[in-house]
């Protein structure tokens, strides 16, 4: 390799190498704000950060599914009207 493709390769590398802190430090602070969020204001009782993430995943899963049941349930009804309708 000529010497300036070494240099730009040395840059590069250093470029990478300083975004990959950048990164992780800002994910890490992201990660600690969050977690901090989450017990405090989310978890229930002895609950751990990591259970009270999951119950929130499946409770907002749940409301979706009800959600969506709801939903079939009225379009079905409104078939329902539209067919009863043309008779």
């Amino acid at each position: 390799m000529s010497k300036i493709a070494d240099a730009n390769s040395k840059i590069a590398d250093g470029v990478a190498a300083g975004y990959k802190k950048v990164e992780g430090a800002f994910v890490g602070g992201y990660r600690k704000i969050e977690n901090g969020f989450v017990k405090t204001f989310l978890a229930k009782g002895d609950e751990t950060v990591e259970d009270a993430k999951e119950r929130m995943k499946q409770e907002q899963a749940d409301l979706k599914e009800k959600q969506r049941r709801r939903i079939t349930e009225q379009q079905e009804k409104l078939e329902e009207r539209i067919a009863g309708s043309r008779h």
